[in-house]
């Protein structure tokens, strides 16, 4: 069983920065693929960056690519979300989430979530 438990978001001006951290208990975290997603209200739960086990890869979505960065930090058991340039559409409630062999994109395939943060963008 793997708990994630979020903290850093809240509210910034467009064009300012925040770093979300999910931190997860339990040994076996080095193990898990880790993605972060969110939802909008009235909109799907989206995708927005995924790393694999060692931080060998990453994966982004277009509408992020260049403004948020994903990390891990395997020896403090936590994964971040790095995101600059932000923009009222990047107001959402923003989860992270594991598995050990995630579809990285796919929501439904990932086993653990975080109880969500909510980011919110003013212009």
């Amino acid at each position: 069983q793997v708990q994630l438990v979020e903290s850093g978001g809240g509210l910034v001006q467009a064009g300012g920065s925040l770093r979300l951290s999910c931190a997860a208990s339990g040994r076996t975290f080095s193990s898990y693929a880790m993605g972060w997603f969110r939802q909008a209200p009235g909109k799907e739960r989206e995708f927005v960056a995924a790393i694999s086990w060692n931080g060998g890869h990453t994966y982004y979505a277009d509408s992020v690519k260049g403004r948020f960065t994903i990390s891990r930090d395997n020896t403090k058991n936590t994964a971040y979300l790095q995101m600059n340039s932000l923009k009222p559409e990047d107001t959402a409630a923003y989860y992270c989430a594991g598995d050990q062999s995630p579809q990285y994109y796919s929501a439904t395939t990932y086993s653990y979530w975080s109880q969500g943060t909510q980011v919110t963008v003013s212009s």
